[in-house]
């Protein structure tokens, strides 16, 4: 039977992650993924002459919990030989100093110290611990968000840090199961720390790792992490060959788009937003397609328009500022127009039956009637303002849903 090394040891061969001699950065948190991450690598490091050296990142998040773990891991390095680096940041801070969501200010600071330290070392290479499940978890993550096919892909097995571009990142373990890493923990008596943050039913990744998933290996398909993982591969291959057709298309400035393949002609627009820094979500990218010669917001003073074959430029605009009023209006009768600003407002009221399924549409939105009641206040959002999105349990605020959805303040 194939041994847990054996199969990394031929995943790191087969996938040109490292060469012989290569130097290696180990990102570690002190959880069961990394801590074996960590043991694997280091049984092999003799026999590949890889030079290995230990990075873990507190992001003071978890109090106590988190010193512990920092402990256990420089620990861990101490004992078999390898040099210890560790930072640590507050991660809340930076999130609301730069008006991102904690997620992704704990991803920015972890990557800025991940690059740094590479650099001090002298390493082109990090080695990080996502595994089987976490690609499984990310696929359903993405699918309940509506990612495009970039995003349903998944993580790869190596790409370029987003801290820094010479630096390489690879992650050993993708095909290995959670189970696995587990199992070889307890069997060769290694160390790991548990967080209580992935326990935490607040957080969408943690339902559908707790929820989700058992329900749909336990009523649908026990395989399922060999059938994901399996379409999220197919989807890689698909998205490269598109990507590769754009960048041809876009070298040799080729006449026809119109006549391209829906999927080749989004690529082609995409790579050029990408190039100019702009975030390209699949609702900027359509519109941009489907309405040649109309300038597309995308920030205060800045618009991207696309000129109907294929090029895409950005232009400077004067951006209308939110005004501080507000309209009060009664809802009289079953229909009605109301002015506000420089835009009308048509409203409509239904009486929907049994469960009649609406049909939403740009520009349209529906409102519990007995709710709302007939009186209604009109005004533009302010700090501070919360709302309950459909289908969480708890309020959110305004601002925060649109930072994290890219929407420009």
């Amino acid at each position: 039977m194939t041994t847990l090394l054996q199969k990394v040891e031929e995943t790191i061969r087969s996938r040109a992650l490292l060469a012989r001699g290569d130097g290696v950065l180990v990102a570690t948190s002190g959880g069961v993924d990394s801590m074996v991450l960590l043991h694997l690598l280091n049984a092999l490091a003799l026999k590949h002459e890889w030079k290995l050296s230990v990075a873990h990142f507190d992001h003071k998040l978890r109090g106590s919990s988190s010193s512990a773990d920092a402990r256990l891991v420089k620990l861990t390095a101490h004992r078999l030989g390898l040099p210890f680096h560790c930072k640590r940041a507050d991660v809340k801070s930076h999130a609301a100093k730069n008006k991102v969501s904690v997620e992704m200010a704990a991803r920015e600071l972890r990557h800025a110290f991940l690059a740094r330290t590479a650099r001090k070392m002298g390493v082109r290479c990090v080695a990080l611990a996502h595994h089987a499940d976490d690609q499984v978890e990310l696929f359903f993550l993405r699918v309940l968000r509506g990612a495009g096919s970039d995003g349903m892909g998944g993580m790869k097995w190596q790409n370029v840090s987003p801290a820094d571009a010479r630096l390489k990142l690879i992650r050993p373990l993708l095909a290995i199961s959670k189970t696995e890493l587990l199992a070889f923990a307890l069997s060769n008596k290694i160390s790991f720390r548990e967080d209580a943050s992935n326990a935490s039913s607040d957080i969408l990744r943690n339902r559908i790792r707790h929820e989700l998933l058992p329900l749909l290996r336990r009523r649908f398909e026990p395989a399922l992490n060999s059938a994901v993982l399996r379409m999220m591969e197919i989807t890689r291959d698909d998205t490269a060959f598109v990507e590769q057709a754009a960048t041809q298309w876009l070298k040799k400035n080729r006449p026809g788009f119109s006549k391209l393949a829906v999927a080749v002609q989004r690529r082609i627009l995409r790579i050029q937003l990408r190039s100019a820094g702009v975030e390209t979500g699949f609702d900027l990218v359509e519109t941009l397609r489907q309405s040649p010669g109309t300038p597309v917001i995308i920030r205060p003073g800045s618009a991207m328009v696309h000129d109907g074959l294929g090029k895409v430029s950005l232009r400077k605009i004067v951006s209308k500022q939110f005004r501080t009023q507000q309209h009060s209006a009664t809802l009289k009768g079953a229909s009605g127009q109301i002015a506000f600003g420089e835009g009308v407002i048509n409203w409509q009221r239904t009486s929907l039956r049994g469960n009649i399924l609406v049909t939403r549409s740009k520009g349209t939105e529906f409102f519990d009637a007995d709710k709302i009641g007939s009186r209604i206040v009109l005004r533009h959002w302010r700090a501070g303002d919360r709302f309950q999105p459909i289908g969480m349990e708890h309020f959110v605020k305004l601002q925060d849903w649109f930072t994290n959805r890219k929407i420009p303040l």
